[in-house]
């Protein structure tokens, strides 16, 4: 996802192909914001990222970026195989898929996250960009 998201040049961060969609900055804080509004029903003791969703700056959106991972990563990191079947913390955001355990809040990221970048290549396509997973072929 960060080297999709390093892909774009920067004066391409307000590009999106038509008028309703997001734009490639968007697609990313968007993705930034899932990760730590989510990954925070796990009740993680690591602190969440503030993720400005005004950023305009590539370096301001990609370290927002960044920043979500790692605070996933920590908050994987204080799971254990008893804890990821635990109930995940209610929130605002049990409107996406309901009361849930942490495993499939978990999953859930992963799929969200599949889904943006899956659009975000159809963004590099369409500035004539080969995206980085398909640079070998």
């Amino acid at each position: 996802m960060m080297k999709i998201s390093e892909a774009m040049p920067e004066d391409k961060f307000g590009y999106k192909a038509t008028p309703p969609e997001r734009t490639w900055a968007e697609q990313i804080l968007h993705v930034a914001e899932a990760n730590v509004n989510q990954i925070g029903r796990l009740g993680p003791k690591a602190m969440p990222p503030v993720v400005n969703m005004k950023a305009t700056s590539r370096a301001e959106i990609l370290k927002a970026l960044a920043d979500s991972f790692d605070y996933g990563t920590a908050a994987l990191n204080e799971q254990t195989d008893r804890t990821m079947v635990e109930a995940a913390t209610s929130t605002r955001f049990d409107r996406f898929m309901g009361p849930s355990v942490k495993a499939r809040v978990v999953y859930y990221v992963i799929g969200h996250t599949w889904d943006i970048y899956g659009q975000m290549v159809v963004y590099l396509r369409l500035n004539g960009i080969t995206p980085p997973a398909s640079q070998r072929f």
